[in-house]
């Protein structure tokens, strides 16, 4: 179970709210949050309401400033990432709808040219586990949160189109 309170005003000032689930629009409960403390378990939090926009994860610490993590505004919405320990395994295709090149992956991932000589991410299907996907080699660049099921296109997850992936983690139960 994870723990996370908002704050209205960087540096933990302003009114609270204590949230220990998902969150579709913050600003039912205050008017902007700029600053959170993740007590326990990891969260993404988004830059919209309703998950969508910009996402960032964050596990246990403080956030004094969502402007220093390379926010444009604030937090408006909140999804818990559950803890997983069970195997991890993710299919990965070079073009939208499992087209061209197919790889299998149970790990981390810096650089899929490095690794795979694969150009582009552009699909895949999540058989196991929770990961992170970044636009860039090496865990750099927008992130999207995927859960086990079948992603046939990143482009209406809220980013447009041809949305693609260079790196991928798996979110491992160590981080909570």
């Amino acid at each position: 179970m994870g723990r996370i309170t908002f704050y209205e005003e960087r540096n933990f000032g302003g009114r609270s709210y204590d949230c220990s689930s998902d969150c579709t629009d913050l600003t039912s409960y205050m008017s902007h949050c700029y600053s959170c403390r993740v007590h326990s378990g990891c969260f993404m939090v988004y830059d919209r309401a309703n998950y969508m926009g910009s996402q960032y994860f964050l596990r246990r610490g403080e956030y004094p400033d969502c402007m220093s993590m390379g926010m444009s505004g604030f937090f408006r919405s909140c999804r818990m990432i559950p803890m997983y320990r069970g195997s991890y395994r993710m299919r990965i295709y070079e073009r939208e709808n499992f087209g061209g090149q197919m790889y299998e992956m149970m790990d981390d991932c810096d650089n899929i040219m490095d690794r795979y000589r694969m150009s582009n991410c552009m699909s895949c299907h999540v058989m196991d586990g929770h990961w992170l996907m970044y636009e860039q080699p090496h865990y750099r660049g927008r992130m999207m949160y995927f859960w086990p099921g079948e992603y046939r296109n990143f482009s209406n997850m809220g980013w447009g189109s041809g949305m693609r992936f260079m790196s991928m983690r798996r979110i491992m139960d160590s981080w909570y």
